[in-house]
């Protein structure tokens, strides 16, 4: 018997009968399948304003299956809205207030399985971890990419060319016209952005885990065919509930092993290893076994794919040239193929299928020769980070991964921020951008306007940036986040003082900070936790709650409490 069944058989539960009623469902739709549907749709973020349509092609698809759909909303907030300011802190956060929500209107009202609807940077990694927490059928539906825009520093603009432009008006470069322009024509399309950032890079994860059709993460946003893969959709979740498949007989080790492939092999996002660490928890997996996975999968993947922000080619290029389903064909051999999705089919069989079109070689090489031969995303550890960092070899030029420079230290992004624009940073330095990691910030912001606006300055190859605190997936130069443990745990990163020497090697994973272990010891006795006020709600539980970066960041009960 169904979940949903159990709850509205007559008489004993002919009030729950009523309940759907008085909102004019029939008794013929409630014998059927009752099916979620968590839509992220707003007005506010661009990654989710065309998920109303995409939620009613959904329906068409769950009706046309057999089930009765049955849609509620969800938060999801903006990264881009929030990055450089006091909204930044919130982002992260919602990650864990999405799963929650998910969790409490499918358990409250017994469904029998959900559809996901989202794309952006902590919605889509928040829906994985509630699928992965409830262990019921669940399939997730990207909105997909927006186009890219007019030509920009001799490649399509996306809305992160702003912040560049910012940096070029700065130095002269550009005028005010042009950045005006620039404005008006950089994001010409709703979806989630034209990079290969978090959001897109957790819609090809989720993809890789066999949670999205296949093929189904890259459909730009404005293409009919996302509305005929959002139909299908609806008609495959019945399907798994029919045959009784749930999340957990697709999300597993396998699969979160060819999950940390394909991130790899395509450089995507360092936020994809924060939130594959935190998808893994709700399944039980430690944080030490999924790190020791992404090190030896890391070294042993290699990188045949390369889109903006490490090339001009945009996701739309991407998505012609053959997508996720085209990565993993070319580095199947080393996938666990035998894996369920939620097709109902292998891994195996749905990368059999036909395919059409020409793959663009230049986005997408061949396992036998590709951009490199190590992964895209790389764990570094030393002194420095004990528990670890990670960096992007694949948006680093290859003569900056090694790279020996002199500490400037800020203990907010605003302040690195205000110094980067007053021109205060010179080539050699390493920003060391400490206090915003999980706890510190709380929240754990993106450093993403630092590093753009060394961009257009022109620093970003003679410059690097550290931190607890995390970077967005456009992100390029040279730089590593999530250093644990963080600032505000007086890990070393706290210690590091102006003018300290630090070598970042990406080749051997280390991370140093030339400090004798005496020194750092005496640091150590003289600091002083720095004082922030946290308001309260969501923040100071965050502040509270959440795991270091290195165990995923997402707010966790002590056992024994």
């Amino acid at each position: 018997m169904r979940r949903s069944e159990k709850i509205l058989q007559r008489p004993d539960f002919s009030f729950n009968r009523s309940v759907y009623k008085s909102m004019g469902f029939s008794n013929n739709d409630l014998r059927k399948p009752m099916i979620g549907i968590a839509n992220s749709w707003s007005e506010l973020v661009p990654g989710s304003y065309s998920l109303k349509n995409v939620g009613e092609a959904v329906k068409r698809g769950i009706l046309a299956a057999g089930g009765t759909p049955v849609e509620f909303g969800i938060i999801g907030a903006c990264d881009g809205t929030a990055q450089g300011n006091e909204g930044m802190k919130y982002i992260l956060p919602t990650r864990d207030c999405i799963a929650n929500d998910v969790e409490t209107m499918v358990q409250a009202h017994q469904l029998d399985g959900i559809v996901l609807l989202g794309s952006c940077d902590k919605i889509v990694p928040g829906l994985l971890m509630a699928a992965a927490r409830l262990d019921l059928p669940a399939i997730v539906v990207p909105a997909g990419p927006m186009l890219g825009g007019r030509e920009f520093d001799g490649r399509p603009s996306d809305l992160t060319s702003m912040s560049e432009g910012c940096g070029m008006l700065k130095a002269g470069k550009i005028g005010e016209d042009e950045l005006n322009d620039l404005e008006d024509s950089c994001g010409p399309t709703c979806g989630s952005c034209s990079f290969y950032g978090t959001a897109n890079t957790m819609c090809c994860v989720a993809e890789a885990l066999g949670m999205v059709l296949t093929g189904g993460a890259l459909i730009p946003a404005v293409y009919a065919e996302r509305t005929r893969m959002a139909a299908a959709t609806g008609e495959a979740i019945v399907n798994l509930v029919n045959k009784g498949i749930t999340s957990r007989d697709i999300i597993n080790e396998k699969s979160l092993e060819n999950a940390i492939r394909v991130l790899n092999a395509t450089g995507g996002s360092t936020n994809g290893v924060l939130h594959l660490l935190a998808i893994a928890r709700e399944l039980g997996i430690s944080s030490t076994v999924m790190l020791d996975k992404f090190k030896k999968i890391g070294e042993s993947t290699p990188l045949v794919a390369k889109v903006n922000p490490a090339s001009k080619y945009n996701m739309e290029d991407f998505y012609h040239a053959g997508g996720i389903p085209q990565v993993m064909r070319e580095i199947e051999q080393k996938l666990n193929v035998e894996v369920m999705t939620v097709s109902s089919n292998t891994l195996a069989e749905e990368l059999n299928k036909k395919t059409y079109g020409k793959i663009n070689r230049e986005v997408i090489k061949t396992i036998d020769e590709p951009f490199s031969t190590f992964g895209g995303i790389a764990i570094v550890e030393g002194n420095l980070a004990p528990n670890g960092g990670i960096t992007k070899p694949s948006a680093i030029k290859k003569e900056m991964h090694l790279f020996k420079g002199v500490a400037k230290c800020f203990n907010s992004e605003e302040e690195a921020e205000e110094a980067i624009l007053a021109k205060e940073i010179q080539p050699n330095d390493v920003l060391v951008i400490r206090y915003e990691g999980p706890k510190g910030g709380p929240g754990m912001r993106e450093m993403y306007k630092a590093m753009k606006y060394l961009y257009g300055l022109g620093l970003a190859e003679s410059t690097a940036i550290i931190t607890d605190g995390r970077f967005s997936g456009t992100n390029n130069g040279c730089f590593v986040g999530h250093i644990s443990p963080e600032a505000s745990e007086c890990g070393p990163i706290a210690l590091v003082e102006d003018g300290d020497e630090i070598t970042i090697n990406i080749p051997c994973g280390e991370i140093t900070l030339h400090v004798d272990d005496e020194t750092l010891s005496q640091r150590k006795q003289k600091w002083i936790k720095p004082k922030k006020e946290i308001p309260s709600g969501i923040l100071r539980l965050y502040a509270k709650l959440a795991s270091s970066a290195n165990e995923g960041a997402s707010m966790v009960i002590d056992e024994e409490e």
